[in-house]
């Protein structure tokens, strides 16, 4: 069932999503080559419950405050002792808050040093899908429109979308109705509503769209062994626009060059 948010829900929803806003401007500069992926984890952790909240994460079980995917990981890589970042590497990061039973969720890409011209475009590109996928979500079109917003211009490009793994609805729990696809898809289609609160998230990927998951149970890697790049935004849909609650730029502070701004 689809869960229609009141104004004083989406403004409870806005106030967890502005503070992981905040939190990506102020750790985004703080993401080296060197530092373990358990490193990060922590940094996330401490910011998110300094500032009363809970790591949303943690209703799922997942252990960590953050997925850290680094280059073929896709989604949910796990926090380490042993994973270091190395420069060259695309480091997803994606990070939801509980923040008084309001939550929010939202990926961003970290470029670490020096990587290759082919991955910094696959980033540019990724931005670009989220950028079209939330310009399609308004009131009338439908959950469709916006997967193909998404996959024409990942398509056009030549990288795989990611079809086993998509947005979904969000604010009051983590994982809410309804999935959000990137790609065109078969069966439920809903029409876009006056109140939906939506996770828009492409996953993109340099080579095939097909993806596996590791022993570990979480990490989800590129099937053949290629970068992918991982963004996303919690928007909310209001009768004459749709608002990007999670943008880092709400307040003008965004550490992300304007090309990186979705």
């Amino acid at each position: 069932m689809i869960h229609l948010k009141t104004e004083e829900q989406i403004a409870g929803i806005r106030k967890a999503c502005h503070l992981t806003a905040d939190m990506f401007n102020e750790l985004i500069p703080k993401i080296h080559a060197g530092m373990t992926t358990y490193e990060v984890d922590k940094l996330f952790e401490k910011y998110i419950t300094s500032h009363g909240g809970t790591p949303a994460w943690w209703h799922e079980d997942y252990p960590g405050s953050v997925c850290i995917s680094i280059n073929d990981e896709v989604i949910h890589g796990l926090p380490s002792k042993k994973r270091v970042i190395k420069d060259g590497d695309l480091v997803s990061l994606d990070v939801g808050i509980d923040l008084d039973g309001y939550i929010s969720d939202t990926t961003h890409s970290v470029l670490i040093g020096n990587v290759p011209k082919k991955v910094r475009e696959l980033q540019k590109v990724t931005v670009e899908c989220l950028k079209a996928g939330i310009a399609a979500c308004k009131v009338g079109n439908r959950i469709s429109d916006i997967a193909n917003a998404v996959y024409e211009i990942a398509d056009k490009h030549g990288y795989g979308v990611v079809y086993d793994y998509c947005g979904h609805g969000v604010g009051l729990e983590v994982h809410e109705d309804p999935s959000v696809p990137n790609c065109p898809f078969r069966g439920a289609n809903p029409r876009i509503k006056e109140g939906m609160v939506l996770a828009i998230e492409p996953m993109i990927n340099l080579g095939t769209a097909d993806v596996d998951v590791l022993d570990d149970g979480w990490t989800v890697v590129t099937a053949d062994g290629a970068t992918s790049c991982h963004e996303e935004h919690t928007v909310a849909v209001f009768k004459d626009h749709t608002e990007v609650l999670t943008d880092l730029n709400y307040n003008g502070k965004s550490v992300l060059p304007p090309e990186l701004t979705a």
